[in-house]
């Protein structure tokens, strides 16, 4: 047993969500992983991936049993989250964004709002988070999306881009400026749209280099009109709700980016344990062992720390985005520097597509840009030193 696998032996989970861990295992071994390469080849949104996840009920795995769910700890989602990922990150992230769109409405939303939208994705819909726009990105607050009030309707327009599951999602958690507050800040709000909601639309679909079944759109908005019952806290509490929904979507996209990690690492060493050069194993040679004992140093630090988070918010913390900001930051580097290293080991084969280590290395990449460019975070953390 090598030493990342004590590391996930020592995982603290209970029964049933071992049982479940176990359940996701399997399902990505048999299904997901196989499927992966014409899912990257063809761009093809997985939606048998995602009728095999919701025949596990893995979505209720974050909705409270209120609503339809049978809630369990952040740990088992992130630990979930990482072996999807592994298999085929673009089901990773379609699955992790139900998460990341939907738990603000879980820990902001009214008692309404929660019975009447929840049992959806408990049932296996899909979420989509909107916030990024072509002139917003890592500063939220350049948003140019408006709500306006109108009776007991909000009236809204403009456009989103960069929007995982835009063209697919039942829900939409929608981030706009509500017309009537000043300030770029103080004007942020937040709704649930739903699908088929007159005067929204799928602009374009991306073409990327990486997760490339994990659809990507733009959509626009022309007088999309919600009810006023949609709309999550009151007018202004956006910024708030979107610093606290990222503080633990940031985790869960370091989940992924571990999980891409987790999968470059193995294939390398199981390659470099098989070919041999001038007679002998790949991994006899000292730098070789140098490189490797370096790799899973760092997988098992970053591993840690993620099981570390989350046991923080599983036991109710809230003050911990510096946090969430390092490891996301640490994590997304270690995928693309672990699968940029197993191309490298494997050599001319390890760019040619043959091997997965090349859809790896091109599926890291986002996971450096997106919740925030990871330059964006090194300016976070190192703010945060500075005495006032």
């Amino acid at each position: 047993m090598t030493l990342l696998q004590r590391l996930d032996d020592r995982l603290s989970l209970s029964e049933e969500e071992t049982m479940l861990l176990d359940s996701v295992k399997t399902l990505c071994r048999e299904k997901i992983a196989t499927h992966a390469e014409h899912a990257d080849r063809t761009g093809e949104f997985p939606w048998e991936n995602v009728k095999a996840i919701n025949e596990l009920g893995l979505n209720a795995m974050f909705v409270p049993e209120a609503y339809g769910g049978a809630q369990m700890s952040y740990t088992a989602y992130l630990a979930c989250v990482r072996e999807i990922s592994k298999a085929c990150a673009s089901t990773g992230i379609v699955w992790a964004t139900n998460y990341h769109g939907m738990k603000p409405l879980i820990d902001w939303g009214t008692e309404e709002q929660k019975q009447r939208l929840l049992p959806r994705i408990a049932e296996g819909g899909l979420g989509a988070l909107a916030i990024t726009e072509p002139g917003a990105g890592s500063d939220a607050t350049g948003m140019r999306t408006t709500f306006r009030e109108e009776g007991d309707e909000i009236v809204v327009n403009g456009g989103k881009t960069f929007i995982t599951n835009g063209d697919v999602a039942d829900l939409y958690l929608l981030f706009g400026k509500w017309e009537g507050i000043a300030g770029a800040k103080e004007s942020i709000s937040v709704l649930i749209m739903e699908k088929g909601t007159p005067g929204l639309s799928v602009v374009r679909l991306e073409d990327k280099m990486g997760t490339r079944a994990s659809s990507t759109a733009t959509l626009a908005f022309d007088n999309c009109r919600v009810l006023r019952t949609n709309l999550i806290g009151n007018p202004g509490d956006g910024l708030k709700i979107l610093f606290a929904s990222l503080n633990k979507s940031r985790p869960s996209v370091a989940a992924h980016a571990l999980g891409i990690a987790r999968a470059a690492f193995e294939d390398s060493v199981a390659y470099i344990n098989e070919r041999k050069q001038s007679g002998r194993k790949i991994l006899e040679f000292q730098g070789i062992q140098f490189m490797v004992a370096d790799n899973a140093t760092d997988l098992a630090l970053a591993e840690s720390f993620l099981w570390q988070v989350a046991s923080w918010v599983d036991a109710g913390e809230k003050d911990f985005g510096n946090e969430a900001s390092l490891l996301k930051m640490r994590a997304s580097d270690l995928a693309m520097r672990l699968s940029t290293d197993a191309v490298q080991l494997l050599g001319g084969y390890g760019y040619c597509k043959d091997y997965r280590v090349e859809r790896l290395m091109r599926d890291a990449k986002i996971t450096q840009i997106w919740e925030g460019t990871n330059q964006v975070h090194r300016q976070l953390i190192g703010r945060s030193f500075l005495q006032r």
